[in-house]
């Protein structure tokens, strides 16, 4: 008979070692369905023969919930920091298995059919995600806007991004193994927790699988605690956070493209295209392009620079790795180059302006030249102070070393 634990033992490192599965439930006010989730749970730890525990991470519920979980044999953690991810890291940090499966307790999910996912944990995957576009949705289970629109979109970003193998990147039902989740460092206290253990397994280069479930309508007699459009916003600005290349360095080679093309274009004079004259306005947005497109390659540069040092990112998650860590003596030569190149264009035009007695010049001319010299001595400054950044941010892991202390 499996051995079910549901209230703490003195010995934690001898339940830790002996307990094979934590099945971890976050739960704010479930009391219609909890009892019910922990006893599929439990049922399906029984008909699996598995040693393991049933942890409902309450955060704080009102309703009677954590007494009813106790009441159908689960152990409750108090989570005070509220959020979804704050109570799943509470959850599985109370967690005594070698493998954790987590899901809501609204009852969405069925707990009493976790063998596929022990199945894929002991053949050594180290995250087994729930799949419900393969295993079946039920009517009434997911508003069409979630399947349809936001589940693939959201999805779809993260396997462009990351290069996931990930087919439903947003199934709460999933499961790790302790050990993969200690090493990923996960920290978000709200519903993006759910991309932050995506984006952090592929980046750790995790082991991932996924296998179909069954998604059934909630027993909920109230609305979700999701927030569609809010809490889908959050997850992309999380997956952009996470990615440099597509947050700086694609629309920065973008701009630079655009920008230099418009200036090139209409440095000899006027431009006509399609009945349309183009001229110094345009000329002058093609410069806003190229200012703007250089800064934010700089700041994907530093951005990746910091993500690698500190461990947030992988060593592809940016650009090259000669490009994210520039000799500060180059940066400084490369800007004090375009400084003086733009020096020497309005030096030009200071002769041009002699050479008429100091009088009225060809305004559309000399604002195209202007605009060079504007825009290389901008670059060049950019350059100059990005050079020092970079140079601060690449000193942190030897600042760290120095404050732990070569023995530590």
């Amino acid at each position: 008979m499996p051995v079910l634990q549901t209230e703490p033992s003195p010995n934690v490192v001898a339940d830790f070692v002996a307990l094979e599965v934590s099945v971890v439930m976050p739960c704010l006010d479930e009391a219609r369905t909890v009892g019910l989730c922990v006893e599929k749970a439990l049922r399906g730890l029984r008909e699996l023969e598995v040693r393991g525990e049933v942890v409902i991470a309450d955060n704080g519920s009102t309703d009677g919930s954590p007494e009813i979980a106790r009441a159908h044999g689960a152990r409750v953690v108090q989570v005070e920091r509220r959020g979804y991810g704050s109570a799943l890291q509470a959850g599985i940090a109370a967690a005594r298995g070698r493998y954790v499966i987590m899901g809501d307790a609204d009852d969405s999910y069925d707990f009493s059919q976790l063998g596929p996912f022990l199945e894929r944990l002991r053949q050594g995957d180290e995250l087994v995600m729930g799949n419900r576009f393969r295993g079946g949705i039920r009517p009434g289970a997911m508003p069409w806007l979630h399947r349809y629109v936001g589940n693939p979109a959201l999805t779809g970003v993260l396997n462009l991004f990351f290069r996931s193998p990930i087919r439903d990147a947003h199934c709460g039902l999933r499961a790790v193994s302790k050990d993969a989740y200690n090493r990923l460092g996960l920290s978000t206290p709200g519903m993006e927790f759910a991309s932050e253990m995506v984006v952090k397994a592929c980046l750790h280069r995790l082991r991932i699988s996924e296998v179909p479930i069954i998604l059934h309508p909630d027993g909920r007699d109230r609305p979700p605690h999701l927030r569609s459009f809010r809490d889908g916003w959050r997850h992309l600005c999380f997956l952009l956070l996470f990615c440099p290349r597509w947050l700086y360095l694609i629309p920065a080679g973008l701009l630079l493209a655009v920008g230099l093309c418009l200036m090139v274009w209409l440095t000899p004079g006027s431009q006509p295209l399609g009945g349309v004259v183009f001229d110094c306005h345009t000329m002058l947005l093609g410069s806003m392009c190229v200012v703007l497109g250089y800064q934010l390659l700089w700041q994907g540069v530093c951005a990746s620079a910091f993500g690698r040092n500190s461990g947030l990112l992988s060593r592809d998650a940016g650009p090259p790795r000669g490009v994210d860590h520039p000799q500060l003596d180059r940066c400084l030569l490369g800007g004090l180059m375009l400084i003086l190149g733009g020096l020497a264009i309005h030096l030009w035009l200071v002769v041009q302006w002699w050479q008429v007695g100091w009088g009225p010049l060809d305004l559309p001319f000399t604002l195209r030249y202007a605009l060079w010299g504007f825009t290389c001595m901008v670059l060049g400054a950019q350059t100059i102070y990005s050079g020092f950044f970079i140079g601060l941010l690449s000193m942190a892991p030897l600042a760290s070393f120095h404050r732990a202390g070569p023995e530590s």
